[in-house]
């Protein structure tokens, strides 16, 4: 009988409810671990624009800002509720050229600063860089193994704009020397890219 009570109280569970308790307990820890994460992200970026001198570099810095927060929003109120939240998750459009500057300058070796204000453009930019590109990989990770359909579609959603908030910081590094990039000899790179051939489509797996 009390078996019976408890699956009946099961069934009446509000279905909201349901939704809200649609969780696994992994999923849970690692939904906190995203949402902390942006929440660094975006204290570091109120930190980095005191700093920062370069108008484009603040106007990058404002508009990821506000974008992230909007993202935020869209996760916590999809984590918080498991249905579709008010505001879908948007696509960040980037301004950068896409244009490479490949080749390597000599200039000055690098070292820690010693105080706050020798804080440049180049550390501050690279400090960016880094929060967009260990929350790409970690929402990458985590929308793996999401039992909530909603909150695994927001995650996943969103790992292409933490993407194209990376790259358009990485673009905006190469095109002022912050971020070198080599660049093999013609013979070498020709090697490089003849190394593989394509396979033969097969229409099932060879024995």
């Amino acid at each position: 009988m009390q078996q019976q009570n408890i699956q009946q109280t099961g069934q009446q569970m509000p279905s909201n409810m349901q939704q809200t308790t649609n969780h696994g307990g992994h999923e849970v820890f690692d939904a906190h671990e995203i949402i902390a994460g942006i929440i660094s992200m975006l204290d570091q970026y109120q930190m980095y624009e005191q700093h920062i001198k370069d108008p484009e570099l603040k106007s990058i810095a404002q508009r990821q800002y506000t974008f992230v927060t909007q993202m935020y929003n869209t996760i916590v109120e999809s984590f918080s509720t498991g249905q579709d939240p008010t505001v879908p998750t948007q696509e960040y459009q980037m301004t950068q050229s896409n244009e490479i500057v490949y080749g390597v300058t000599v200039g000055q070796p690098k070292k820690p600063n010693q105080s706050t204000n020798q804080l440049s453009d180049q550390g501050l930019s690279a400090y960016m860089l880094g929060h967009t590109k260990s929350l790409a990989s970690l929402l990458t990770m985590t929308a793996l193994e999401m039992t909530n359909p909603v909150l695994r579609r927001v995650i996943s959603d969103s790992v292409h704009n933490f993407i194209e908030l990376s790259y358009e910081i990485f673009l905006y590094q190469n095109k002022h020397g912050y971020y070198q990039t080599p660049r093999l000899n013609e013979q070498d790179m020709q090697t490089m890219l003849n190394s593989y051939a394509k396979a033969p489509q097969q229409p099932n797996m060879p024995h």
